[in-house]
């Protein structure tokens, strides 16, 4: 729109973490699955741009923490037709809670970003029934904890706990080839949103859906 002065921040690290994983038989029928990702810092270094202010622009840098996670998976074959799986994944996104952007004198002020998010569960169920030799129905059921609160939710980010249904098919056309098919249908609590602004509080709902649908095909030679 002319006359909105829209601002930008751009900029970059290079930082380094690592991944941990371990898997378990405890039996022929069954698998555990186990995997610790670090978190990861990052020193960034750019710019921020005013596009109808450019006296105001100028280098920025801010500090940075990844959050860290750990999973924990189970599968098992019941019986010669069906498998049963579970998982269980906690996040450290408290790591999170602010972006301060640091300016030089005398250029003016960020305002920081402040977020305050909490660490967070997701928790899976699923199930393969194998139809015969060639197809292999799915089926899944998850539920995933948002970091955001009610208290520095913004439009930004308007996330709430959601809930996943999935369903899918695998189908093998020959020894080669696997065509898999599948649809997720989220359902995502209503979401509220209570931003100070310089003009007064900007108070909403949002209402989220979403519905996935992926196809992919592989082959071996």
């Amino acid at each position: 729109l002319a006359g909105t002065n829209i601002f930008k921040l751009g900029a970059n690290d290079v930082g380094y973490g690592f991944n941990l994983g371990a898997t378990f038989q405890p039996s022929a029928a069954t698998r555990i699955g186990v995997h610790y990702r670090s978190s990861i810092k990052y020193k960034l270094d750019g710019s921020a741009t005013f596009s109808l202010a450019p006296a105001l622009n100028g280098p920025a840098s801010a500090d940075l923490k990844t959050p860290a996670s750990f999973s924990a998976s189970v599968f098992h074959q019941a019986t010669s037709k069906v498998d049963v799986m579970a998982d269980m994944t906690w996040t450290k996104w408290s790591n999170l809670q602010q972006l301060v952007v640091v300016r030089g004198t005398p250029l003016p002020p960020i305002p920081t970003l402040t977020f305050q998010w909490d660490d967070v569960w997701r928790f899976g169920v699923g199930a393969n029934y194998k139809v015969s030799d060639q197809t292999k129905l799915r089926f899944g059921l998850a539920y995933d904890q948002t970091p955001t609160n009610d208290v520095f939710r913004t439009p930004r980010l308007p996330d709430q706990n959601r809930t996943w249904l999935a369903f899918g098919i695998q189908y093998k056309p020959s020894k080669q080839g696997t065509l898999e098919i599948g649809y997720a249908h989220e359902f995502v609590k209503d979401a509220v949103v209570n931003t100070p602004t310089v003009a007064g509080n900007l108070v909403g709902h949002f209402k989220v859906k979403a519905d996935i649908f992926s196809i992919q095909y592989s082959h071996s030679f």
